[in-house]
């Protein structure tokens, strides 16, 4: 449970810095893209109404996204280039964040803990799983990136080729 703990800890202090680092940098984005050749854009009435409601609705976005994979960042940066305030913004940071370290010390850990005993233990098994584990990786990227291609035109009859 030591472990567990002390993990939990160095991964919400980690995450805090990480996540709060990136929302002031959206917040410094923000105020540069006010002070450019944007600033007429965003002073509409229509993007003002979408930062109003990020900024009254965007906590329990930013404290969810710490449970998904790849959506944390841009919900941090658009925070804080929304100007979320710091009494919205915190609290989700902390909630989301203390989640998010307590998932992965507590899954991590055991994920870690599973391939340490099967390789040393049974290193053909394990040395098989990962690359079963990089052949459907890499099977997924080509089938997506295969299915992202438009197909090659086909010549009209007649046409050479």
């Amino acid at each position: 449970m030591g472990e567990i703990a002390f993990t939990a800890g160095a991964l919400y202090v980690i995450v805090l810095l990480r996540a709060g680092g990136t929302f002031a940098v959206g917040w410094l984005a923000g105020a540069g893209a006010r002070r450019s050749r944007f600033a007429e854009r965003i002073s509409s009435a229509k993007f003002q109404r979408v930062e109003r409601a990020i900024q009254r609705w965007g906590a329990p976005v930013v404290a969810v996204s710490f449970l998904t994979v790849g959506f944390q960042t841009a919900a941090n940066f658009l925070a804080g280039s929304m100007r979320m305030p710091l009494t919205r913004y915190l609290p989700a940071l902390f909630v989301g964040g203390a989640a998010w370290a307590l998932v992965y010390a507590t899954v991590g850990i055991g994920v870690l803990g599973v391939l340490a005993d099967l390789f040393a233990e049974r290193t053909a098994l394990g040395v098989a799983a990962v690359a079963a584990l990089l052949l459907v990786v890499c099977g997924v990227v080509v089938h997506r990136r295969r299915r992202t291609v438009p197909p090659a035109p086909v010549p009209a009859d007649g046409e050479a080729s």
